[in-house]
């Protein structure tokens, strides 16, 4: 069994951290191979990731995101990925952009990072944490190391 390696690269705007953080969620207790090979539904179901966009959705859009065969049909991230575009619309209001509100957290450890984040994200576990802050380019322990 061999584990395949996330890419690492600094998304272009707050969409991309959004859409980053919500294949960290969806990839959780998932098949990594089934979120990629899902992704571009993923992609059209909510609306290119645009904070905005996905901010603003109600309970008509989760129950048609409920009912989209083309992505993993799970209620409870569904509804994490609308309060996290809300969490992270504000957050970038207060800052600027969500790549500002990450370098707000510079000068805490890997551990109080990873609180922050949990805290302030649903769904978003202390795996889940390190995925996203990989995926995105920032700085991560060791893999062995994560829970630190």
């Amino acid at each position: 069994m061999s584990f395949e390696i996330p890419e690492r690269k600094k998304p272009a705007d707050d969409a991309g951290y959004l859409e980053e953080l919500t294949k960290a969620i969806f990839q959780a207790g998932f098949s990594w191979r089934v979120i990629r090979d899902k992704w571009p539904n993923f992609q059209r179901a909510f609306d290119g990731f645009q904070i905005e966009a996905v901010a603003g959705y109600g309970e008509p859009d989760v129950e048609r995101l409920v009912s989209d065969a083309g992505i993993v049909r799970n209620r409870r991230k569904i509804q994490a990925t609308i309060h996290n575009a809300r969490k992270m619309w504000e957050l970038s209001q207060q800052h600027g952009t969500f790549h500002a509100y990450l370098r707000s957290l510079d000068g805490m450890d890997y551990a109080g990072r990873r609180k922050e984040l949990s805290k302030g994200f649903k769904n978003l576990g202390p795996t889940g944490v390190f995925v996203f802050l990989w995926c995105v380019d920032e700085e991560v322990p060791d893999w062995e190391d994560r829970n630190k």
